[in-house]
């Protein structure tokens, strides 16, 4: 096959599997794509084919006894993962010429112990903080727009085919957006169900180690090698559409949707309602309402503490947008962030309860499509609630906009019920794909 970069992790396996497919050739492949797409894309902060080669080499003489789960599987990692044999820059000019690290970080052992092949660093905002400041990614699909951030470079690769599986990170909506604009799944697990030792901390009741692939099954694939678990088992059936019981949130936050998203909400319902499920729109209680607020005065205050060491070091390399957490421009008192954990935390069980009355909630992923320019990553207000909720959310793509660029959706669910979620995003992901309007146009 000409064409073995445009692959899903699980394709590849099979093949891997078979051996008739060898990771080193699987690996050319991908260089080759990223050779003629790089100059373009701009997905990797750091990349070293020869590198790559080598571990894949590695991998190939290992007996077919001994190999794991995703053996072979080449995977992108966000520049704010410590990665063992790499640098890690955190885009920021402090540590951008820092040497290769010797550690990983808990999920890149993990993955190494599955027979993942690590293929290199994505870019990243800096310190994976903010939104301004972003590029050199372009969105795949028009590089004149952002691919979202904070995690460019892993949204980005995968969804240009050039890997087929990378880990980003939410703190707001960083996980989630990219997958939106770029067109491919993302998911964002339950707060603290995968380790987050080893990455850069903003938030430390927010942030959340993220998952990219261009299909439901390879997202179910990583969810069993990080071992997350739901109380309840998940029905070895297909998830069953015709029977489904679907909630659409549009949340506090529907002022901003644009033409798109509105577009896609609305088609969205009416797949569904083809294929069988029963679908209700459903509002919020009120108090809902303040978890934007209470969103960004927690992150206000631990970026306070997280940020500390760094600004010590060189405030003069760091963005302003992030220094400003540490000299609290925001005149955040204690009173108001206590306010807001407390707020939070009252009202993840009440979510809990509410998600759990439906075999899925779909809500909006994104404003829009992915707005023209590449120094601002796009709006995370609709993502952010459910980060500080904690609750697993998938980007489920399929729809497009005004400009035929893609758009998703998000399903979401109550906490620890990720592999519910995954199962319900696999049916309704597939009907969203097949009927939902958006063709890519990457070769």
């Amino acid at each position: 096959m000409s064409d073995l970069y445009r692959l899903t992790a699980c394709q590849a396996l099979q093949l891997l599997k078979r051996g008739d497919l060898s990771v080193e050739d699987y690996a050319k492949s991908l260089l080759s794509h990223i050779k003629e797409r790089d100059a373009v894309v701009k997905a990797w902060a750091y990349l070293d084919p020869v590198y790559v080669l080598q571990q894949a080499r590695q991998l190939d003489e290992i007996p077919p006894e001994k190999r794991g789960l995703l053996h072979g599987l080449p995977i992108g990692v966000k520049d704010i993962i410590l990665t063992k044999g790499m640098p890690t820059g955190h885009n920021s000019d402090i540590y951008r010429d820092d040497p290769a690290g010797h550690i990983d970080a808990a999920a890149i052992i993990t993955l190494r112990h599955a027979g993942a092949l690590i293929f290199g660093k994505t870019t990243t905002t800096e310190f994976a903080a903010i939104a301004e400041g972003g590029g050199p990614s372009t969105n795949p699909h028009d590089p004149t727009r952002t691919p979202g951030g904070s995690s460019s470079g892993s949204g980005a690769a995968v969804g240009d085919y050039q890997v087929p599986i990378a880990l980003g990170t939410q703190t707001g909506g960083s996980t989630i957006r990219p997958g939106s604009f770029n067109g491919i799944y993302a998911f964002k697990p339950t707060w603290g169900a995968i380790s987050r030792e080893g990455l850069t901390q903003f938030s430390m009741t927010c942030d959340t180690l993220g998952l990219y692939a261009r299909s439901s099954e390879d997202l179910e694939l990583l969810a069993s090698v990080f071992q997350l678990v739901d109380d309840e088992p998940v029905s070895t059936s297909p998830f069953g559409l015709k029977t489904a019981k679907i909630a659409f949130c549009k949340t506090h936050v529907w002022p901003k949707a644009g033409l798109g998203t509105k577009a896609a909400w609305a088609k969205a319902q009416d797949l569904l309602k083809e294929q069988g499920a029963c679908v209700e729109d459903i509002d919020l209680p009120k108090d809902f309402d303040n978890i934007t607020k209470w969103h960004a005065n927690v992150l206000a205050g631990e970026g306070r503490a997280s940020f500390l060491g760094n600004y010590l070091l060189a405030k003069e390399k760091m963005h302003p947008k992030i220094t400003c957490h540490v000299e609290n421009e925001s005149k955040l008192t204690r009173k108001a962030q206590l306010e807001a954990y407390d707020g939070c935390a009252r009202l993840r069980p009440v979510w809990d309860e509410i998600a759990s009355q439906y075999d899925a909630v779909i809500t909006p992923s994104v404003v829009d499509e992915a707005p023209v320019g590449i120094d601002h990553t796009g709006d995370a207000s609709f993502c952010s609630m459910w980060t500080i909720l904690q609750a697993p959310a998938m980007n489920l793509p399929g729809f497009a906009g005004e400009n035929d660029l893609p758009i998703g959706l998000t399903l979401v669910g109550p906490r620890y019920h990720d592999l519910h979620v995954l199962h319900a995003g696999k049916a309704i992901g597939e009907v969203f794909e097949a009927k939902g309007g958006f063709k890519s146009k990457i070769l």
